[in-house]
């Protein structure tokens, strides 16, 4: 028992010291503790051109410091009336790593494939919740003390469902995403230990092109991020439009918010 909470109370101090990694709208390469599952309940709300919102249940399993899988499902009220939309299954796998003190470069390669049933109406493809279809790429991330940066480039397809697609919209084929992330320990200031409560701050950016017409969009994304307990994640971020060319999208601009809780050595 006491080697157990031992291995415990080094994940979580672990997990404090990269806190500024865990980008709010995008992933890093880095994984979730090995062994561990995670619990994440997300809402976002957006105006296109009015108010909608969707929530997001979604169970994460850290196989080992290299494997990580979600599982997603999809509600919302985007149609109408508040239903199930669909679900989707996320990999991470981290093929490269070089660790030193308070810094490491790691890469990894990631893949979803999503299932929806809402009716198709512009060529943005938005694979949690929107559109069926998968997406695989690359992450790079960065550390360096405080300081964490991230990048990726993602390709995404769309399954093509006749029954769905609006009569006279854009049809959603291929996308090539791209984004660039940065997150910024600001408190504490001094670490002691696990229990110390972290606030980090982000800018990202993301952005996406349609290969078939060379038509994109890029987007800026603020957010805040309280960690509590190297257990509990809380984060609130906006999502908008900076230019594009892409019509009638999903999330242009959009408000998110959410809610993590982690249980270490859970996997056994």
């Amino acid at each position: 028992m006491k080697y157990i909470i031992m291995i415990v109370l080094m994940a979580g101090a672990i997990n404090t010291i990269q806190a500024q990694e865990l980008f709010v709208f995008t992933e890093p390469a880095s994984n979730m503790s090995a062994k561990s599952i995670g619990v994440r309940i997300t809402n976002e709300g957006m105006v296109n051109p009015e108010f909608k919102s969707r929530s997001i249940a979604e169970v994460m399993f850290g196989f080992n410091k290299n494997f990580m899988l979600h599982a997603q499902g999809f509600t919302s009220d985007m149609d109408g009336r508040y239903r199930l939309e669909g679900g989707s299954i996320y990999g991470k796998y981290r093929f490269y790593s070089a660790d030193d003190i308070q810094s490491h470069f790691r890469m990894a390669a990631f893949g979803r494939i999503s299932t929806s049933k809402r009716p198709v109406y512009t060529e943005d493809i938005n694979l949690e919740g929107d559109n069926s279809g998968f997406n695989t790429g690359i992450i790079a991330t960065q550390l360096l003390h405080k300081l964490a940066i991230s990048a990726s480039v993602t390709y995404n397809k769309a399954f093509q469902k006749d029954s769905r697609q609006v009569l006279g919209a854009p049809q959603p084929d291929q996308l090539i995403g791209y984004s660039l992330s940065s997150g910024y320990l600001l408190l504490p200031v001094v670490y002691k230990d696990y229990n110390q409560p972290n606030f980090n701050v982000y800018l990202e950016a993301l952005g996406a092109t349609n290969p078939a017409n060379g038509r994109s969009y890029v987007d800026l994304a603020p957010a805040v991020q309280v960690i509590i307990n190297s257990r509990t994640r809380i984060d609130l971020g906006y999502r908008f439009q900076l230019a594009g060319a892409i019509d009638n999208r999903y999330n242009k601009n959009m408000y998110l918010a959410r809610v993590e809780f982690n249980f270490f050595n859970a996997i056994k």
